[in-house]
């Protein structure tokens, strides 16, 4: 839960930074600042785990290349040509789309429970970011950055599902850092290839929460709740991610706290409630696979 509390701060920051910094720049300083933070941690356990690392090695970039590259530079990039609203719908898709490839890739188990939630949830999160109005949803056809979003959250879907799976002998510093290294390195031919914007001394701070609070913080939190309980009822949480964000803007920004932002939080707590009691009953190993 900390690390969609830090992620939704982390959005606030991404959305403050849109006419400051290249969602590439972006992406790129704040994996930088994150890989100069983990190296003095990950040294040593990179040098204790050598053979170990060298196994693993193609896993970690792959995880680095959908959870750490990919997901956020697509998402700072769709939110230039879709609406906010359209983002966190999207984005709530997450948990499904990670139950389905779970499900169709490795025979991970489902359940009516967990789908009953999970629908429940997701109900709220559109009550919370359409202002009670859902209808307007039908009438706003899909755009560029629709795509874009979309992609994004099978970008981290895929990572949420590949992470539980590919658990390892690495400890979670080394890991995460060969993960900040290859975003740092997929970033660079994407910088060169998109538009630069001159560095501003007001993107300083926003690249320092990113770097520390979204890119070590949270993932770290993320990774162990992943370990601990497995993608499908991990990735439910993600849901909570909408309405954590419309609450930090209520607190930070002066946002009025409405009543379809009540209603659906009771529709969004309840279905998360329920796709976890739903998950419990699940054989184990169908929760971790």
């Amino acid at each position: 839960m900390l690390a969609i509390l830090l992620w939704g701060g982390n959005a606030i920051i991404a959305k403050a930074s849109a006419t400051i910094i290249a969602p590439a720049e972006l992406n790129f300083a704040r994996w930088l600042l994150a890989a100069l933070l983990l190296a003095p941690f990950a040294a040593l356990q990179i040098m204790r785990n050598r053979a170990a690392l060298v196994r693993q090695l193609p896993r970690l970039c792959v995880l680095g290349l959908f959870g750490s590259a990919l997901f956020p530079f697509l998402m700072y990039v769709a939110a230039g040509y879709t609406t906010a609203t359209k983002v966190g719908i999207i984005q709530t898709l997450m948990p499904l789309i990670a139950i389905g490839l779970s499900a169709a890739f490795f025979r991970g188990a489902i359940g009516r429970g967990v789908l009953a939630g999970a629908a429940l949830s997701m109900a709220g999160v559109i009550v919370v970011i359409t202002n009670g109005q859902p209808g307007m949803l039908l009438m706003q056809s899909p755009n560029r950055g629709d795509l874009i979003m979309l992609a994004a959250t099978a970008c981290f879907a895929l990572y949420s599902v590949l992470l539980a799976r590919w658990r390892g002998p690495i400890p979670m510093a080394a890991s995460m850092f060969v993960q900040a290294c290859t975003a740092v390195a997929a970033m660079v031919p994407i910088m060169l290839l998109t538009e630069a914007k001159d560095l501003e001394p007001a993107a300083v701070p926003l690249i320092a929460y990113a770097g520390v609070l979204g890119s070590v913080a949270a993932p770290l939190l993320w990774m162990q709740g992943v370990a601990l309980i497995g993608s499908s009822r991990a990735s439910l949480l993600f849901n909570l991610l909408p309405l954590v964000t419309a609450g930090l803007a209520v607190v930070l920004l002066g946002e009025p706290l409405s009543a379809p932002l009540i209603i659906g939080a009771m529709l969004l707590l309840a279905g998360v409630v329920m796709a976890e009691q739903a998950a419990k009953k699940l054989p184990t190993h169908s929760a971790n696979n």
